[in-house]
């Protein structure tokens, strides 16, 4: 505590560039620990970047620990580039205005050509900026779907994707070599726009990327013959703009957004989780359609990368996970560009492990090989990326995570909310026009493919205490491994953080190709799975639950005795 204690003294002397940071640090002076949750560890910079509640202290989303990050990072690019360029952009979040600017500051200081935009946009803007000017990395100043407490940003690198493990633990080491107050240099915002060494990005991007994303029509002119109605919420984030002006583009005249939630707002006053997997997030668009009654409900998260839908059923609105989208979208591409001879030879559908299992079924169905990775869309990217080295770049047709992140295309290499917004309001138009409701079509789908049902257990473990809990429940885990989940026995585990695949029937281990991740996946009798995995952003264990049955009602209780069991697993 002695050695916090000082840190925290220095970090009163010398924090002087932003006055928020020293009132916060004087108003706990008398607080031991909170003092320690601020500074008794650095912020981690991981595969996904920096994320952290905003705030002072090395544990907070800061301009200081920006600055180090950014410097880190532009240490790692000289001493693999003569010249760098890196792209950036920025949310609505608190203070993510100003985290950018920051960064571009330290960049320029250190011999980087930046190009930065002028306003808020999508991550996927920032994806497809990278490769759009050739840059050697990109950041995206954004906590996602996190509270509004939270900021951080993502870490990009050439190709487009968020930095794979290897590169990322290349940043750290170059970030944990620096001193965050002595080692860290930055130039003046304005000079340097004006000695060209900071380049305010223009519109001629955003158009170049708004045509690749209407590319990706399966059926252009459906939408302007349905005469679908949508109500649209951004949840004050950065979907607002290009999200409207692509459904508009695509015919679809009848969208409502939901007016407290139009503009940008970094409080997220209405939602105070911005998040479209849960229904809270929809609270406002649902109350809105009570008065304006809508076909289709769309919602993006702020950095507008996810979309959440919920769709009327003649009685109320059905909130559609994820899963359900994905596999919607996906039989919706699949069999229109059959259909219209489209197809390319060898397709290739993407997906993560604990993304539903029905993704195989339909895959099946049209003849696509279905890649399965690790969680985290930068792996998807990847794979585009490998098949553009190869010149098969047009065999991709489509890859989706559970967590409601779809790309259709190859403009970008991480989830697009704007083209999955685009698609789905689309294919709503297409089957609107048959008399079918997504909903209907959906049901459809499970009579043909089987009834999968996905859930997700989350349980948080926050503070250093939590950290700690977290890693004695993986090694627990790992050194007791259960050989039953709800009365099913355990028949295989693919322990990822070893690379080992142990049949527990057969008594027989393989080698995983995936790469190294601290992931463990049991295969249950009768289809059903458990996957459990800490969270890579937020403070919580995961555990993905997939069962499939012969009927709903089998299927739902089914999952239901599994997300007891492994709800009382992770509270343990």
């Amino acid at each position: 505590m002695r050695e916090i204690q000082r840190t925290y003294e220095r970090w009163l002397q010398l924090a002087v560039d932003d006055l928020d940071l020293i009132n916060e640090l004087r108003a706990v002076q008398d607080s031991p620990e909170e003092i320690r949750d601020r500074f008794y560890q650095q912020l981690a910079f991981g595969t996904g970047g920096l994320r952290g509640i905003i705030g002072a202290g090395e544990n907070r989303m800061n301009i200081y620990t920006v600055r180090k990050a950014t410097q880190g990072l532009a240490n790692y690019l000289r001493e693999r580039y003569a010249q760098a360029s890196v792209a950036i952009s920025f949310d609505s979040r608190t203070k993510s205005d100003l985290f950018a600017r920051e960064a571009a500051r330290v960049l320029a200081a250190a011999g980087c050509t930046v190009y930065i935009f002028p306003t808020l946009q999508p991550t996927p803007v920032l994806s497809y900026a990278v490769r759009y000017y050739g840059c050697q990395a990109g950041i995206m100043v954004t906590a996602s779907h996190n509270p509004a407490a939270y900021n951080g940003y993502k870490c990009y690198g050439a190709d487009g994707c968020q930095m794979t493990d290897d590169d990322a633990n290349a940043v750290t080491e170059c970030i944990r070599a620096l001193d965050v107050f002595n080692d860290v240099a930055v130039v003046d915002y304005e000079e340097a726009v004006v000695a060209g060494r900071i380049c305010v990005i223009g519109d001629e991007l955003l158009e170049s990327y708004m045509q690749q994303v209407l590319a990706q029509q399966v059926n252009p002119g459906v939408g302007a013959q349905a005469g679908l109605r949508v109500i649209y919420t951004p949840l004050n984030g950065t979907g607002n703009l290009p999200v409207r002006r692509v459904l508009k583009s695509i015919g679809i005249e009848r969208v409502t957004v939901v007016p407290e939630q139009e503009l940008p707002d970094g409080q997220f006053p209405t939602a105070p989780y911005p998040n479209p997997e849960i229904r809270q997030a929809f609270a406002c668009a649902l109350k809105l359609a009570e008065s304006e009654p809508a076909d289709l409900l769309i919602a993006t998260d702020p950095d507008c990368d996810r979309v959440g839908i919920a769709v009327y059923d003649g009685a109320q609105y059905v909130l559609m996970s994820g899963n359900e989208v994905g596999c919607l979208l996906l039989d919706y591409i699949l069999s229109c560009r059959q259909a219209a001879g489209t197809l390319p030879a060898s397709p290739v559908v993407i997906k993560t492990i604990v993304t539903t299992n029905m993704v195989a079924a339909i895959a099946r169905k049209y003849g696509c090989e279905l890649r399965d990775l690790l969680t985290g869309f930068k792996y998807i990217g990847e794979q585009i990326g490998l098949l553009e080295q190869q010149g098969e770049e047009t065999r991709y047709v489509f890859g989706f995570e559970e967590s409601y992140g779809y790309l259709a295309g190859t403009y970008v290499r991480d989830k697009d909310a704007v083209v999955a917004s685009m698609l789905i309001a689309e294919m709503a138009s297409y089957y609107h026009q048959k008399g079918i409701t997504l909903l209907q079509r959906m049901q459809a789908l499970y009579e043909e493919f089987g009834f999968y049902r996905n859930a997700l257990v989350n349980v948080a473990f926050e503070g250093e205490q939590g950290m700690l809990a977290m890693k004695k429940l993986m090694t627990t885990l790992r050194e007791q491994p259960p050989t039953t989940f709800a009365g099913r026995r355990v028949l295989a585990c693919a322990d990822y953080a070893q690379r080992l695949h142990t049949d527990f029937v057969t008594e027989t281990q393989t080698p995983l190709t995936l790469p190294a991740s601290n992931v463990l996946s049991y295969e249950l009798e009768g289809g059903a799975g458990l996957i459990i995995r800490p969270s890579g952003t937020e403070p919580k264990i995961k555990g993905y639950i997939t069962v499939v049955g012969d009927s709903l009602q089998a299927a739902a209780e089914m999952e239901d005795c599994l997300r007891q069991e492994a709800e009382a697993l992770l509270k343990a």
